[in-house]
């Protein structure tokens, strides 16, 4: 089971991947040959001055010659280094405009069969149902409207002032907090209440003879 969630995914490899591949390596091995026959030139430069010390002046015009020679292979070997990083650039590029094209295709495709689930007679046709719909609702309206009579406009505007006039008459409420009550004890008696205890207190008195 673990193998299974863990095994990685295979990359397809192409001719195109192939061929860039294959030129890298003939270009990596023309650096090569490139950096040992600079070591060499410089060896054999070297030695044609030591011979020209030595007097031995044919022989360091020999080794000059070949040197010569490998001077114009190695300027030969830096153009085909050139055309090889060229070649890969243009296959690497021409990978990438493939994609774009696949990409580009694709979404023509999906475009299409948009077109194709929706075309311009169903937009047409919805639009048109719309705007029947909206007409219709128009009209319903209209007819509402039109059904009151003079009368009913009069009622239904003297219910609104009747509203309005009876949400400004309303009182309004006092900030003012109420005074206390004073309690009974407090209260002085008035001239008349003050006549009559004696009164009730004879009248109580005769009773009881």
């Amino acid at each position: 089971m673990g193998n299974i969630f863990t095994r990685k995914r295979r990359t397809r490899i192409t001719e195109q991947d192939r061929a860039v591949l294959q030129l890298k390596q003939q270009r990596d091995k023309l650096k090569q040959y490139q950096k040992r026959i600079t070591l060499q030139l410089e060896k054999e430069r070297n030695l044609a001055k030591q011979l020209l010390k030595d007097g031995k002046k044919e022989k360091a015009l020999l080794l000059l010659k070949k040197k010569r020679y490998q001077d114009q292979l190695l300027d030969k070997t830096e153009n085909q280094i050139s055309n090889l990083e060229r070649m890969c650039q243009d296959i690497e590029f021409a990978q990438i405009e493939m994609k774009v094209v696949e990409g580009l295709k694709v979404g023509n495709d999906c475009l299409k069969s948009l077109h194709e689930a929706m075309s311009i007679e169903d937009v047409e046709r919805i639009m048109d149902e719309t705007q029947e719909g909206i007409e219709y609702q128009r009209e319903i309206d209209e007819m509402l409207a039109g059904s009151l009579t003079q009368e009913d406009e009069d009622a239904v505007l003297a219910e609104l002032e009747a509203i309005t006039q009876g949400e400004l008459d309303l009182p309004e409420v006092p900030d003012e907090s109420l005074p206390d009550v004073p309690e009974a004890a407090d209260e002085e008696p008035e001239p008349g209440q003050e006549r009559e205890r004696p009164r009730k207190k004879q009248e109580r008195g005769m009773l009881a003879v």
